[in-house]
């Protein structure tokens, strides 16, 4: 725990310039990230309220509409799963659970304002990783993961029914696993749990206790697809791999945020290229044009 007074850290400290990264070149003090000023108590309990954000959340967002469209009456799941307006607002009531999540990540870590978000967390660049070979790690995950799921495979997941819910709910998903999830599952699992786990287990023992928390936690939403529970859980051992050798979150935040934002511009364009992809398969050549003609305009 850093013994420094709290008086050092003044209103300039809490700034939100100071939640943005080092240049890659500089060597910023770590020191605080690997020495927490929470415990593992604090970390668990922020961990399983975020849990409970997204359980309880998005399905407070959808109580009205239950009420209005099915007369506050409990319909099947599977007719749920079939209500594009349901699952729209369902899946929307994600980021008002993330939101609520940083902010309690954001009082465990800083201690309501009064410590650095950049130093606690560690969210500055290694000397020898940066940006450029997290992005590079970031696409070298997602291309094994083509692999996994094309050799295991599995049967369709939620999240696969969301997606072909609607138009809709499949954006939202997409900009939503770019804009919040990455930081707060970061902040979470990278930051404070691993934190408080490295100080008092050691720093292998950390790994494999959050490595395991975040694929067993994923594995709820992926199942029984065999293929995406091996590419989430070696998603999550890399990183909390690379949270451990570079003593940083930022790496870990951006290779997540690549991993992520790849699988979310595919979300956003497949509905073009297969349409293009059909017109080319079905139609004459000038025919074809003039549809993606259409298309880009």
């Amino acid at each position: 725990m850093n013994n420094s007074p709290e008086s050092a850290y003044d209103a300039e400290s809490i700034h939100p310039s100071n939640f943005v990264s080092s240049t890659p070149g500089s060597v910023p003090d770590t020191s605080e990230a690997n020495n927490p000023p929470w415990g593992i108590l604090a970390a668990l309990v922020t961990w399983f309220v975020s849990i409970a954000m997204i359980a309880v959340v998005p399905n407070v967002c959808v109580l009205p509409y239950l009420v209005f469209r099915y007369d506050g009456s409990q319909p099947p799941r599977e007719l749920l799963l079939q209500d594009q307006t349901f699952v729209f607002l369902f899946v929307l009531g994600w980021l008002p659970a993330h939101l609520l999540t940083l902010a309690l990540v954001w009082a465990i870590g800083t201690r309501l304002g009064k410590r650095s978000m950049k130093q606690v967390f560690g969210w500055s660049w290694s000397p020898n990783f940066g940006f450029w070979k997290s992005s590079a790690l970031a696409t070298a995950l997602f291309l094994v993961t083509l692999v996994l799921i094309g050799l295991f495979g599995g049967p369709r997941t939620d999240l696969d029914r969301i997606l072909e819910s609607s138009r809709a709910a499949a954006l939202t998903l997409a900009i939503i696993a770019v804009v919040t999830a990455p930081l707060v599952e970061e902040l979470i699992y990278r930051g404070l749990l691993y934190s408080a786990f490295q100080r008092v287990l050691g720093q292998w023992p950390a790994v494999l206790i959050v490595a395991s928390m975040f694929a067993g936690l994923h594995v709820i939403q992926y199942w029984p697809n065999a293929g995406a529970i091996s590419s989430i859980a070696l998603l999550s051992l890399v990183l909390t791999f690379v949270r451990a050798r570079t003593g940083r979150i930022l790496p870990c935040f951006v290779i997540h945020l690549v991993f992520n934002g790849v699988q979310s511009v595919i979300i956003i364009v497949e509905p073009y290229l297969r349409l293009i992809f059909e017109q080319w398969r079905h139609e004459p050549v000038n025919t074809f044009i003039v549809h993606l003609a259409r298309l880009i305009n």
